[in-house]
Order: structure tokens, then sequence, then C-alpha cells
């Protein structure tokens, strides 16, 4: 489904600046859901990736991060986690997002609670999703060709369908595709259409435009990184857990995952696109 090209990027920036969307991309007032996907679900996803960049990067190699629509950078610092626990050097980490409310939530975040030797190794930048590379270039004083294929690893987690919604998803791929190294990766985790219970969904269709509410399908992520010339690594739908589950909601979850992983994969709360750019 390919929908009109909407006039509304600052309805979502709007959204995106008020204290209680801001409140949930906190590691300190997120919920208890969202630190137990990052550990138990994303995690592994990641971890599989850092090991594969590891084995084919020189070994004294110094890797770049960045993370689009990063809100308070939590997947940003678990992906650092996952390359210090393979003692591997990170150079930069970067997160972006279209909210600067988010973006200096973000930086407070990371004064408040990192150690002096990882908080200098971070960046946050306002940038939008699906100007990424110009936004990106604007900020570090530097020109598109000069940051191409320059980061090893490029996430974006809840943030790829808003490209969707404003029909520029190719124009985000493209962008990802541009600033990854040969052989780096790029990992898209997003909601998932099919899963039933996404509480926000029947008010927003009541009092929305379907621009505004729409989810895009697993073959609508997987879409764009595919025609932007990336190789699909893996793409499934998963996890159960809500990212604002409090313990008693994460503790069920946890319980029912391996049945439902069974029998409903395709229900499952969230899209996982990987994607890798070609080494040659």
């Amino acid at each position: 489904m390919r929908l009109e090209n909407p006039e509304h990027v600052d309805v979502f920036l709007d959204e995106y600046s008020r204290d209680y969307m801001i409140a949930r991309y906190l590691s300190r007032t997120a919920g208890a859901g969202v630190g137990y996907a990052l550990t138990n679900v994303y995690a592994p996803v990641y971890r599989t990736i850092v090991r594969s960049l590891i084995m084919q990067r020189p070994k004294q190699h110094k890797f770049r991060i960045l993370e689009y629509g990063c809100g308070g950078g939590m997947n940003l610092l678990k992906i650092i986690d996952l390359f210090r626990e393979q003692r591997a050097d990170v150079d930069a980490a970067i997160g972006t997002d279209f909210s600067p409310r988010m973006i200096e939530a973000a930086r407070q975040e990371t004064e408040r609670n990192l150690p002096a030797d990882l908080h200098k190794k971070m960046r946050f930048a306002v940038a939008r999703n699906e100007t990424l590379a110009q936004d990106l270039a604007a900020y570090l004083g530097s020109s598109e060709d000069a940051i191409e294929r320059s980061f090893d690893v490029i996430l974006g987690v809840n943030t790829f369908r808003y490209c969707y919604r404003l029909t520029k998803g190719i124009d985000c791929a493209r962008d990802i595709f541009k600033l990854l190294a040969p052989g780096g990766y790029s990992v898209m985790i997003d909601m998932n259409r099919r899963f039933p219970f996404f509480r926000s969904r029947i008010p927003d269709m009541l009092s929305r435009p379907k621009h505004e509410y729409y989810l895009p399908s697993l073959e609508e992520y997987t879409r764009p990184f595919r025609l932007a010339g990336f190789t699909i690594r893996d793409r499934r739908n998963f996890c159960w857990v809500p990212h604002s589950a409090k313990p008693s909601l994460v503790a069920l979850c946890r319980t029912l995952a391996p049945v439902l992983d069974r029998c409903c994969t395709p229900f499952a709360m969230r899209s996982l696109v990987v994607a890798q750019r070609p080494t040659s």
C-alpha cells in the first residue's frame, strides 16, 4: 500500500516533543518492558551482527554506530555494550532524532548516567529520517560525500513507520545504504501491523487520518531496503513484551513467549529487518 504524500511532519513532531512521549524513551521512565526487550530480545540480534562485523573487519578497526530516531539512545547504548563485551573499540556512536526536545533529553541522560570514557564517544544530532544523510552531514560540518561508507551498523527502532507514512521509506533506506561501509548492517525494528492488541490503534483509527496511524506489513518494511540494494539477512516478526510493560506483565509475557513463538509468530509485536550492504 502506498499512501498519499502527507504534509503532516509537524503532527509527528508535536507528538514526540511532549513530556509523556519523551518519558517513554528514557531509561529511568520507559518501563520494565523495554529494558527486558533490549537485553533478552533485541540484544541477541545485535550480538550476532557485532560478532559478524568483528570477524570481517581488520583487528584494530574502530567501529562507528548510528541510531536514527534514537529517542533517549537506549538501543545505541546497548550495542555499544555489546561491542565492548567483545573487546572491540568503538570510535563513535551518533544518535539522531527529528525532535530537538528528544535530542536534548538524550544528551542529558548521557551526561547523568555514563562514564566519561563512553560519554565522549557519543553525539546526538537533530536529523530527520527521510533526509538522514543530508541532515547528519550538516550537523557534522561535513559533506554527504565525506560521510559515505563511514558507519558499520545503523539502527532504527520504532521509527521507520514514519518514513513509510510520509512515503519516504526508500529515501531513508538509500541514505542508510550510502552511510554504511561495505559489509555494514542495518537493523530495523518496528511495530507489527498484525499484532492485535496495540492499545493506541483504536483511538487513532477513530480520531486520526489513516496516514497518521498506518502500520506497514513486514513486506512493506522490507521492500525499501531491498530496492536500495541491500541483501536481506533476516526478516520476521518477534517480541511479545510491550515496551511500556510493568514487571508483572513482563513476567507473564516472558512465560508465554516460547509457546507464542511456536504457534503465533506472524502476530508478534515487532517486525525485524536485518539488511547488509554488499561487500563489493
